[in-house]
């Protein structure tokens, strides 16, 4: 099918820790920032797609089958016969959510530019990727590379979460390669935790400022509880958190980014995408897991509604 949105990055297998046998017991499902966010714009109606490679094994093979269940395109995830499908595990503790990954040598992270579907990317209409994406491989980092060249050159808006993960590359890498991709995306969807991290700023406002001066179009600063902030170059809106009640943050971020992108491509002004989205990322944290508690229009379109009521 023709996509709107194209996901570039590594989808992964997910097993979270439930608060059943004493910490023992974990609930399988999905996972990998692009992977999510692609389900997220799919389940806001939006025509998504992802770029990847996967193992030819069992996670790969699930993850295809969840793909087909959401409306999610895979025809541009090739299948490597020669490596496997990452996987990784969340734990849950007083300091909130923690992740442990097996994914070094993944099929994602050998993905190189011979194999980079130039033609799709040309037909769509927003590619997205991320810190991750970037940082899996040196191999990854140039396949984005030319997948961002691709876009531009053909008037494709690039969206970009930074999702820094300090395991996978140095802060001072992490800092170089994320100021030049921002300088070359439309649309900034960075984490307060993650900018502050790569600018030494912690004023939220000078974390806009600062990646708008960077060359970002539109930035949509996620601020977790405290809600979020968009802006572009002519308007700035400060937007409270919806209330919930959360028992898992993982995979908010990029429930938040994938129904802020959909909207946008759906017609939506900057105002009201952003005022959505953080709907739809607090929705998303009431259930355990990163792609299952994803809500979907109907239910965002509620919550949305009940509490321009309130």
């Amino acid at each position: 099918m023709a996509v709107d949105i194209l996901a570039l990055g590594e989808p992964m297998v997910e097993f979270n820790q439930t608060g059943e046998g004493g910490g023992r017991v974990y609930l399988q499902g999905f996972g990998g920032d692009t992977s999510n966010f692609a389900v997220s714009a799919a389940r806001q109606g939006a025509r998504a797609g992802c770029i990847s490679a996967l193992g030819d094994d069992t996670h790969g093979r699930m993850l295809r089958e969840m793909w087909e269940r959401e409306g999610v395109d895979h025809s541009l995830v090739a299948a490597d016969p020669d490596a496997y499908t990452a996987i990784y595990f969340v734990t849950h503790g007083p300091a909130g959510h923690e992740f442990s990954f097996m994914r070094s040598g993944s099929a994602a992270s050998r993905m190189t530019t011979a194999l980079l579907p130039r033609e799709a990317i040309a037909q769509a209409k927003v590619l997205h990727l991320s810190g991750i994406s970037l940082a899996i491989s040196p191999s990854a980092c140039d396949t984005c590379y030319a997948a961002i060249e691709a876009a531009r050159a053909h008037g494709v808006r690039v969206s970009f979460d930074t999702n820094l993960r300090l395991k996978l590359w140095p802060l001072q890498r992490a800092r170089a390669v994320m100021a030049d991709v921002m300088r070359r995306c439309d649309i900034c969807l960075p984490s307060l935790d993650d900018v502050s991290a790569i600018t030494g700023l912690a004023d939220p406002d000078a974390l806009v400022d600062h990646c708008l001066a960077q060359g970002a179009k539109v930035v949509a600063l996620k601020l977790g509880e405290r809600g979020a902030i968009v802006a572009d170059a002519n308007q700035r809106h400060h937007l409270p958190p919806h209330a919930c009640k959360p028992v898992d943050a993982t995979g908010a971020g990029d429930t938040f980014g994938g129904a802020f992108v959909a909207r946008l491509v759906a017609g939506d002004g900057l105002l009201a995408a952003g005022r959505y989205a953080v709907v739809a990322a607090a929705l998303s944290t009431e259930g355990y897991g990163a792609v299952d508690p994803i809500p979907r229009a109907a239910h965002v379109r509620a919550a949305l509604g009940q509490a321009v009521a309130a």
